[in-house]
């Protein structure tokens, strides 16, 4: 718990310190908000790699990627917390340095700029690091919260990645004066095609997410053991 915590509270912000440097050096002529960006944009890569990386490894060592539990899952955990917290002060040294650019230092008014500009960024943080990790550390899995959260899932899931394309074969022929069910036939076979291979896997994860959400709402073994 400790040493993963430990080790993503100096890795993110050294490496975060260390790109700033180099790049410094590297482009003199650069300005701080320029090399502050770019160094984030790398440090954002780097987690984005090892989450994947990560995430990669879970599922090839697991069976059952629906109930199995994975230690790299619960530790990488441990280590995310650090980056949230970085990523977060690293997008107000990025609004700083750009209003600085600008002659403005006054503190407050960057501060409201940062939290206008960044307001579901900044929600998405919080929201796991008060939500999401304690309900991931204390096996809570049975909970209101969390069961509320895996509804919010599923809604939004099929929202924006089922009914996404429905919706664009509706509006295309709303706008050309079709119905639903001829659209098909009058838009280009390979456009169909391309959409059919885009919806597979959506609709594949979906169903897994489905087959997750009914175990939130089974009796929970402790319950059903007495």
């Amino acid at each position: 718990m400790l040493l993963p915590l430990a080790w993503g509270s100096l890795f993110f912000p050294g490496l975060f310190g260390v790109c700033t440097w180099g790049l410094r050096r590297a482009r003199p002529a650069w300005t701080h908000h320029d090399c502050v960006m770019i160094s984030t944009r790398l440090v954002s890569s780097a987690q984005a790699v090892l989450a994947t990386g990560s995430g990669i490894i879970v599922i090839r060592s697991c069976s059952d990627v629906i109930t199995d539990r994975h230690w790299l899952a619960r530790e990488y955990v441990w280590f995310l917390i650090p980056y949230m917290i970085y990523d977060t002060y690293a997008m107000y040294l990025c609004e700083w340095y750009r209003a600085g650019d600008q002659s403005s230092k006054h503190s407050l008014t960057i501060f409201r700029n940062f939290l206008s500009k960044n307001r579901l960024m900044i929600t998405h943080h919080v929201f796991i690091l008060l939500v999401l990790v304690p309900i991931a550390q204390l096996q809570r899995q049975h909970s209101l919260l969390y069961k509320v959260n895996g509804i919010l899932t599923l809604t939004t899931f099929f929202l924006c990645r089922i009914l996404l394309f429905p919706f664009m074969y509706w509006s295309y022929g709303r706008q050309q004066g079709l119905s639903l069910l001829r659209v098909p036939f009058h838009i280009p076979f390979h456009c169909n095609v391309a959409n059919a291979f885009l919806i597979a896997p959506q609709i594949y994860w979906f169903s897994l997410l489905c087959k997750k959400a009914a175990r939130l709402f089974d009796v929970p073994p402790a319950k059903k053991d007495s």
